[in-house]
């Protein structure tokens, strides 16, 4: 019924989905195991057990929450409807303020209290490093 090209090309055309859908395939395989998500502290409430694994929690640094000693920095992440403590040991990025966004990745010891061993501080779509809005002389 058909000719031998047109046979050929189906083939061809069957034979290059299959390579596409099993590339594409693999490749967002390989990207889930490197993917980490950042939970919110409503999230972290609603667990139903406490996974002892390394998380990354994220939100908002609360108002008036930061407290500082020798080596310990405490504060509280708070996405606006719940709130979890925070404590870490070591510096902070120069991003970190209250106010301002932050990805706290660590250990969970409750649903309330979160041990971090790195800080990510967040920024707006509006950051600029300090040295380009010099060069640009802006203040």
């Amino acid at each position: 019924m058909y000719g031998r090209k047109v046979k050929l090309r189906f083939l061809f055309v069957i034979i290059i989905l299959i390579t596409l859908i099993l590339t594409t395939f693999l490749i967002l395989k390989s990207l889930e195991e490197n993917v980490v998500y950042f939970q919110s502290p409503s999230e972290i409430k609603s667990l139903y057990e406490i996974d002892k694994s390394k998380i990354r929690v994220g939100g908002m640094v609360k108002k008036n929450s930061i407290s500082i000693s020798s080596n310990e920095v405490n504060f509280i992440i708070t996405d606006f409807k719940n709130e979890i403590n925070v404590t870490y040991s070591g510096a902070v990025p120069n991003l970190f303020a209250e106010g301002k966004g932050v990805v706290a990745e660590g250990f969970l010891k409750d649903r309330n209290f979160f041990s971090a061993t790195k800080i990510l501080a967040k920024h707006d779509e509006n950051y600029m490093p300090p040295e380009v809005k010099e060069a640009l002389g802006e203040k």
